[in-house]
């Protein structure tokens, strides 16, 4: 079937997701809920308001936040995200490893929604999904885009043909949220729409707020976070005056609450309720979530499986682990120390990229298995090293000694030494909290709150969180 699927042109597949998509408007748009339904192309989702965030980075985070805002603001509210699926007060775990569902799973949450009266549906929407036209049918209000940056180059070739997939969900939008600070911020604003925001970081950002685009003379609202304060774990940023206070750490967090402030505005939320959702966000399973330990570890686990998201993620990192409430209970400055790998059968390209970004911020890498899928897990464990430089010494073999050339150059790298291939996952992060000492920071990254590892046609139960758990 694996063998199939790769012989199989992706244009035909995609007609055979654009079938399944109408069968399932059929299905849950005319039998199933027909008084909510006047033609194919609308289905349940024409009775309920329904937000789709696409981007490279920062979907799942901003997903979370808007539910949050919406939910202080009185309204009922469903949820669709990597990590979670939520209907009102009822919540359960994503298990099946897909940032958007099939067509037919797509139509049914959104009926179970509408059942169940909730006024709004989050949607993450990956890139995967509006190509493939899985969420052909879905009449999406408001259209929200986090950032662009290199991904899935394997499916898509390259930024362009990437960038024109996630357009697809601007298309139709009446409402749409873009990111100022990314690059072309014009492609996604020159989409038709009756209301246009952008978010930035910047307080003096020479982006025009009218006027930008050559298909549009619609005012641009422009949402500027102000007075920008970044702790060891807590954000602060001001918006027309009102505080927000975010409990997770980090620029990128700024500009994921931005997103969401973008689509209060839209729905008419108060700045002041606004803040106040944003403020009770404690953490985001998998993103950024740091491990509780007795052992004065500094444990982070994180989704990053970009080149662009492993960056702002250690540039992060290295930033607070030079705080001084973190430094001075240590025996010595904090080590970081690293533990990732790369998805199989995806963009292969990045898999030295990320070895590179890793290794140049940390004093430790440990290269892992991490859904390999049917692809050789060794392959690319070693193709994500290749990324790491490399020092050439002649070691004691089971030597712990570590040579001075590679003591006194972080960005000197020697297997055994200071780096590893170690494919068993669990081995992996025990050696990372083997090495650990008071203050270090163990930082997982790929998996973030997943439950499950894929390797060939097996799922079986993973979960990096609890694995750590086991050997504190």
């Amino acid at each position: 079937m694996s063998v199939l699927k790769k012989i199989i042109p992706q244009s035909i597949k995609n007609i055979y997701h654009l079938v399944q998509a109408v069968l399932a408007n059929f299905l849950y748009g005319f039998p199933a809920c027909s008084s909510y339904a006047n033609s194919v192309a609308g289905g349940p989702s024409k009775s309920i308001k329904i937000i789709g965030v696409t981007g490279t980075n920062g979907k799942t985070t901003t997903v979370q936040m808007i539910g949050k805002i919406l939910e202080e603001a009185g309204f009922k509210v469903a949820v669709a995200s990597t990590i979670n699926f939520k209907i009102g007060k009822k919540e359960w775990i994503n298990k099946t490893k897909l940032t958007t569902l099939s067509s037919f799973q797509i139509q049914k949450f959104i009926l179970e929604a509408v059942k169940a009266r909730c006024q709004y549906l989050v949607l993450e929407t990956s890139s995967h999904a509006l190509d493939q036209n899985r969420v052909w049918g879905v009449k999406y209000q408001t259209a929200v885009i986090t950032n662009v940056t290199r991904d899935h180059f394997d499916y898509h070739k390259n930024l362009d043909t990437y960038r024109k997939a996630k357009i697809k969900l601007f298309k139709k939008a009446k409402k749409i949220v873009v990111n100022l600070d990314m690059e072309n911020p014009e492609a996604f604003l020159d989409c038709k729409a009756k209301l246009k925001f952008g978010f930035t970081t910047i307080s003096n950002s020479q982006f025009l707020i009218s006027n930008q685009t050559p298909n549009s003379n619609d005012q641009i609202k422009k949402i500027v976070a102000e007075d920008i304060e970044l702790g060891i774990n807590y954000s602060k940023f001001k918006v027309k005056n009102t505080e927000f206070n975010l409990n997770i750490p980090g620029k990128f967090n700024v500009e994921n609450a931005l997103a969401a402030v973008a689509v209060g505005f839209s729905e008419n939320v108060s700045l002041e309720q606004m803040a106040q959702a944003l403020e009770k966000i404690k953490n985001i399973p998998g993103r950024l979530e740091k491990v509780e330990n007795n052992k004065g570890l500094n444990i982070i686990i994180d989704y990053a499986v970009t080149p662009d998201a492993l960056e702002k993620l250690y540039s992060l990192i290295l930033k607070l682990k030079c705080h001084p409430e973190l430094v001075s209970g240590s025996v010595s400055s904090p080590k970081i120390i690293a533990v990732f790998g790369a998805c199989g059968e995806r963009d292969c390209g990045k898999r030295p990229m990320m070895g590179k970004i890793v290794s140049q911020y940390s004093d430790y890498v440990i290269v892992t298995n991490e859904d390999p899928y049917f692809e050789n897990p060794q392959k690319i464990i070693d193709e994500v090293f290749e990324g790491i430089p490399k020092c050439h010494h002649e070691l004691v073999s089971g030597s712990k000694k570590i040579p001075d050339q590679v003591r006194n150059d972080s960005s000197c790298f020697t297997e055994n030494i200071n780096c590893w291939k170690i494919m068993d996952r669990r081995k992996a992060i025990k050696k990372a909290l083997q090495l650990a000492e008071l203050g270090d920071f163990v930082v997982v990254t790929g998996k973030g709150a997943e439950e499950t590892m894929a390797i060939g046609k097996e799922r079986i139960e993973w979960n990096d969180k609890k694995v750590i758990q086991e050997y504190l």
